[in-house]
Order: C-alpha cells, then structure tokens, then sequence
C-alpha cells in the first residue's frame, strides 16, 4: 500500500468534513420538503453550478474518459457525445428557463402542468417515477462500481484482510470498497439534503481543481523529457470513414479493446451519435440530480445562468487531469499495473497512474478528491431519486398530509432502500463502460421520443406520452439481451422507431390535454414549436402576448455552445502535451464563442422570472 501517514491523514480529514457538513445542516434540511430537496431555491446560481459540475466530476466518468484518452487520443473528445455532453447548451440556450418556470419539485410533478391530472397525466405522471427510480439505480451502480475499482489499487485486499471477518474473492473485492464508501455519501446526502450536498461539492471541487493542476503539471515535465509513443492520427480530433488507429507493435492489447468497443467504423459511430444526441438534448434533462438542480435555483434566468456556467467550471480543469493521466500512462505503460483477473483491463490506467506517479501529500488530497467526486455524484442521484419517491409516490398516493417528521423517516427510507437495490445491482455489472452504455444509450434512447413531443407539440397528451416511454422503456430493459454484442447505439434507432408509435397511438387514442391546462402551460413556458392551435387561443384572451420567435436564435446559439465547449475540452489536452499551436488555436476558438455568446444569449436572458 503506497499511502503515507500524511496522506491517509488528508483522506480521513476530507471524509469527516463531509460528515460535519451534513449534520450542520441537518437542522435546515427538516424545515420543510422543499428545502431538503431544493434548498429553499435560496442557493446562488453559481453555486449550484460548481455543485452541478463537481457531480459531474465523477471518478467512474473520469475513468472511463482517461481510458478513452489513452486509447483514442484527440478523436476521444467526440465520444463522450454519447452521453451527450452537450446537452448542457441546449439547457443553458433555452430549456432550462422553460423547465424552471414551472415551479415544481421534479419531473414526474411538471407531468401535471403539461397534461392535467386526469387518467392520461396519471399514467404519465407513473411512467416518469418508474423511469426516474430505474435511472438512479443505473447511476447508483455506475458510481459504486468505479470507486471499488479505484480504490482496490490503493489499499490492496491482502493489507486489509486480516481485520476482515470473512473470505471474499478477488472479483469481488471492489464491491467491498463500494459498500464502504457509499456509507460515507448515504450519511451526508440523507441527513442535509440538496444544502448539504452542494456545500460537500463545493469543498470537492477545490480539491478536484487543485489536483488537476498537480497532475497535469506533472504531466507536462514528463512530456518534456520523454518521447510520446502513439499511432498516426493519435495527436488529432479529425477523422475518416474508420478509425485507423493501429497499436501494432506498440500496445497490442489496445487494438483489442477498440474492436470490443465497437467504434472502429467511427463515421458512423459519430453520425449516430450526433442524431441520437440532439433528439436526447431536445428531450431536456432526464430526471436525475441535473434536473433538480435546475429546478433549485432562483429563477428562470439563473437556471440558464447555472447550467451555462457548468461547461465552463467543469470541461478546462477535468480534462487537464484526464490529459494527464492519460500522458503518463503512455510515457510509463511498462510500470503500471493494469492486470486484473488475468487480463489487461485499461480502466485500471487512472488509479494505477495515481499511485505510480502521484507524491505523497498530493497523493491524499487527490485520493480525496476522488473520493470527493464519489460521493458527489452518488449524493446528488439519491437527492434526485429520493426526490420522486417521497414527492411522487409517497406524498402523492400514500400520505398527502404526511407531517415534517414522518417525511423525513421516509426520506431515510427511502435513500438507504435505493442504496441496497443499486449495490445488489453493482454486483452483476461486468465494469463501468458497460452500466455507461447502457444508461446512454438504452435507458437515455428510450426517453427520447415522449420528451420532444412534450415540449413541441400541442396535440400530444398523456396517454401519447405513457405509451411512448413505455414502447421505449421496454425495449431498453431487453435489447441487450436480444441483440446480444451489439452496441446498445445502434439498437437506438429501432427503439426510437417503436417509441415513435407508442406516442403517436396513444395520443390519438385519447383527447388533447384539457385546454386551459395547454394555455395555462403556453403561457408560463412559452415554448416554441407546433402550438398554434393554442397560440390563437390564448391571443384571443391576451391580444398582448407574444409568441416565442427565437428557435432560429436559439439553434444558432446551441451551434456555437457545442463549438464552444469542445474547444474547452481540446486546449487543455493540448497543453499538457506542450502543443502550442493547436491549444492556441483551440483557445482562440474558445475565446471567440464567448463573444458570441455574449451578444447572442447572455444580453438575452429575461431580466426577471
């Protein structure tokens, strides 16, 4: 075990502060369901969004986006368009003030100020929880794997098993180093709420930020004194019709891991991507801790404020540490230890990276950020899950008037219930690319169709919306088993096709939402889109309102968003490589978007809810 006294010190120091953390605002927390779950929408925006962003700081992400790296070079930044990233400008552009001004708690509850409460709201209205509940426990697995599998590297299971009650295999090892640490996020997230969570991200994102610096720096002196060793088109985010990164003769084994992944004909992977992402971004957030930190914030333009100031926090300084790690896990292949189970598993680069070359003293505080980054993301989920089972289905169908003190038993409840179900499921997921592909791709995949409509067009109801998340939803829990070994992107577009059907069947299977609803919902989010029926309607109430004209504006702005953060992505690989010229360029294109922005966007947000 390479930890030194100072730097399990740092590590215990950082795990009691967020101890402290919770039970100082545990009291605030109780004052009432918004302010456990929302904050009592006091929270400055960006606060929430450097709490949004260090969610999103998450060591399985980072993981797996160091990997990527290593494998793939510059051409990685385009794969995590899977997720898609760039849905933080769709929601920055516009969505966010659309979702903000509905004044609800979660998603399942803006059901009601789109579709009404009758039959068809209902169905959707249970539809949006089961999603929201599978969705968290996806989450809540993904993180639990990542941060077994970090920590194995760090405190080997020979160290620790004489003082364990029990044998245990080495494949389940990492499992054991999850339950522990999950233990520390559950303590925090459930006694201080949303409070306490963007408080812990806080401190977590000066650690995280501090030990980018260190890691990328260190980085860039090896890049100084060494030779990079890489296959052609490795140093560039251009591509072809395929891939064309060939490892032979340098790391054999990585040839294999891009064959198991799937992208070699990157082409395609990457017109998949980009179809799938703008539909998935159109759709607005899914209902997860993203969602309800915008539904936290003060108001409409602060909710466009935190989710634009999100790029900027969290793309710069995450990916000068990926650029790092990923820099000397090519410098120094030969002194890492990435063997596990009897085969090379390359999403043990980070943490083997950590302990090799990392000094003690920043070793614990970039463990501890690490650690940090955990937790975070697996706070923030439960906050958010937590979220639809008290407000959706507890205080909706069980005990609507259920007092302070009986809601929060519930909440505990209900946290520590989502928690064991995630680490049961945690334990038959193969690694953390394979809960990501299918929380991207099939869980997101399926999302999609009932989430456009809902936004853009009049006409679709909730029964259309019932049926379509569940002619998705379906598809999404079985086609990895039906289509086994293909890649859950390329399922998307049959799964789409048949959510397509559910919706359009279901809609008119049924009437429109009520009609004051519609106006109702018109008039506070003003949407554009195909809403014209109501538009004349509401015109001939109100001859003073205005119709939403900006979807050219917007879409012009979501195109220099997307450019603007993968420029963010680009520079700091770029400098850690100590190429000049390119993260010049890059910093440039950076530093022109912003401009843009400025007059395009910024000068446009409304100045008032």
């Amino acid at each position: 075990m390479k930890l030194s006294i100072i730097d399990i010190i740092i590590i215990a120091a950082y795990l009691l502060a967020t101890a402290v953390i919770g039970l100082m605002l545990k009291k605030r927390a109780e004052r009432s369901k918004k302010d456990y779950l929302l904050g009592g929408n006091n929270l400055p925006w960006y606060m929430l969004g450097l709490s949004n962003a260090s969610g999103m700081f998450d060591i399985s992400g980072t993981m797996w986006l160091v990997t990527l790296l290593f494998v793939y070079g510059l051409k990685s930044v385009w794969i995590p368009w899977l997720w898609p990233v760039f849905n933080q400008i769709f929601l920055m552009i516009f969505l966010s003030m659309w979702l903000r001004r509905s004044n609800v708690t979660t998603g399942a509850e803006w059901i009601n100020t789109r579709f009404g409460s009758k039959s068809g709201a209902q169905l959707s209205h249970g539809i949006v929880v089961i999603f929201a509940i599978i969705m968290g426990l996806g989450y809540l697995a993904y993180g639990f794997i990542g941060i077994g599998k970090f920590a194995e590297i760090f405190v080997p299971w020979e160290v620790v098993s004489p003082y364990v009650p029990f044998e245990l295999s080495a494949e389940y090892v990492p499992h054991f180093y999850g339950i522990i640490f999950t233990c520390f996020a559950v303590f925090y997230a459930l006694l201080g709420g949303m409070m306490s969570i963007v408080w812990a991200d806080v401190v977590q994102y000066g650690l995280m930020a501090i030990s980018s610096l260190v890691v990328g720096i260190i980085a860039m002196n090896a890049m100084a004194g060494n030779q990079l060793i890489a296959p052609d088109g490795w140093l560039t985010p251009f591509f072809g019709m395929r891939l064309n990164l060939d490892w032979s003769g340098i790391i054999h084994e990585v040839n294999d891991k891009i064959v198991s992944d799937g992208f070699s004909l990157f082409s395609v992977f990457f017109m998949m991507m980009i179809f799938k992402g703008v539909l998935v971004s159109l759709a607005g957030p899914a209902p997860n801790y993203d969602m309800q930190k915008i539904l936290s914030t003060k108001s409409p333009r602060e909710a466009a404020l935190m989710s634009g100031s999100v790029s900027f926090i969290l793309m710069p300084i995450r990916y000068f540490m990926i650029a790092g790690f990923g820099v000397l896990g090519l410098l120094f292949y030969d002194k890492l230890d990435l063997l596990t189970g009897g085969r090379v598993d390359f999403e043990q680069i980070l943490p083997s990276a950590i302990s090799e070359f990392v000094p003690v003293g920043f070793l614990g505080l970039l463990l501890a950020g690490l650690l940090a980054a955990f937790m975070s993301t697996f706070a923030g989920t439960l906050n958010a899950t937590q979220a639809y089972i008290v407000n959706d289905i507890y205080l909706k169908y069980i005990n609507p008037k259920a007092p302070d003190n009986r809601l929060r038993a519930v909440n505990y409840s209900a946290g520590l219930i989502m928690v064991t179900i995630s680490i049961v499921l945690g334990f038959y997921a193969k690694d953390v690319n394979d809960v990501l592909q299918w929380i991207v791709s099939g869980l997101y995949g399926s999302y999609v169709a009932a989430n456009v409509l809902k936004w853009y067009w009049w006409r679709f109801n909730g029964h259309g919306f019932f049926w379509g998340m569940v002619a998705g939803l379906v598809p999404a829990l079985s086609f990895r088993f039906i289509f086994d070994g293909v890649l859950d992107l390329y399922t998307f577009p049959l799964m789409l096709l048949l959510a397509v059907a559910g919706c359009i069947i279901g809609t008119y299977s049924a009437p429109p939402a009520n009609e004051e609803v519609l106006k109702n919902f018109y008039k506070n989010v003003r949407p554009w889109g195909f809403w014209k029926p109501i538009h004349d309607k509401v015109v001939a109430e109100d001859p003073g309102f205005q119709r939403n004209l900006n979807f050219k504006r917007d879409m012009f702005n979501v195109f220099i968003g997307t450019i603007w953060q993968t420029a963010l992505v680009i520079f700091p690989i770029y400098i850690v490589l100590l190429e000049a010229v390119p993260a010049g360029i890059a910093i440039g294109v950076a530093v022109a978007c912003t401009l843009i922005l400025k007059k395009t966007w910024f000068d446009k947000l409304p100045q008032s809810a």
